[in-house]
């Protein structure tokens, strides 16, 4: 009786086992949907008007070495509109810090975005507001705004994104000054921004013509 019952209850097993395995409920990872999954629509870009005085400009990480069109011509073809950005801010006034990757000098960033007198350079990676005291200091001179542009879009600035949010501020991120390594790594990064949780009521998606600096 007692064979019997273990063999009924091991049949019991793999027919369960069976049912599970036939399910859609069965446990499947997205690698399993790769080739069929379809991108979103792209979210919408908006206009934004940004008061100098109570706004930053964040550039980040931009290299001279790894933003040409032999080595990453996406980052090179977006240096004109972080210029056109740079130069608008600073025309009006507006607070501008630039970010390096732990590992590069302020001498790597490239000449048409080099720093001026009163601009902070900080080494610091990802979550660029997580160098020690810049987020109080900003709130401190009355800034509640990040205006972001930088590579890498999915690193760099989807993470300085988020961090701005969390600490209360919102983030403007102009979506031709944000390079990648490739297309799908800047797609990821926009949705992210435009989508996420959070970000999606305190970040908004721009592009550099539709900036204008008060």
């Amino acid at each position: 009786m007692g064979k019997a019952l273990r063999m009924t209850q091991g049949c019991a097993l793999v027919v369960v086992a069976g049912l599970l395995m036939a399910s859609p409920l069965a446990a499947q990872s997205v690698l399993d949907e790769w080739a069929t999954v379809k991108a979103p629509a792209p979210p919408a870009l908006k206009p934004v008007t940004l008061d100098a005085k109570k706004t930053v400009y964040m550039v980040l990480d931009f290299r001279v070495e790894a933003c040409t069109m032999e080595t990453r011509p996406r980052c090179a073809r977006s240096l004109p509109h972080v210029e056109k950005l740079l130069k608008e801010a600073r025309a009006k006034g507006m607070m501008v810090v630039h970010t390096l990757t732990t590992s590069s000098k302020a001498e790597s960033i490239p000449p048409m975005l080099k720093p001026i007198a009163g601009e902070q350079v900080i080494p610091v990676p990802m979550d660029k507001l997580s160098y020690p005291g810049l987020a109080e200091s900003l709130k401190a001179k009355g800034i509640d705004t990040v205006l972001i542009s930088g590579t890498s879009g999915n690193n760099a600035v989807m993470n300085t994104a988020v961090g701005a949010v969390l600490r209360g501020f919102k983030a403007i991120v102009p979506v031709d000054t944000m390079p990648s390594e490739g297309a799908y790594q800047e797609q990821f990064a926009v949705w992210q921004i435009g989508n996420g949780s959070t970000l999606r009521e305190e970040a908004t998606l721009t592009r550099s013509d539709m900036v204008t600096i008060k």
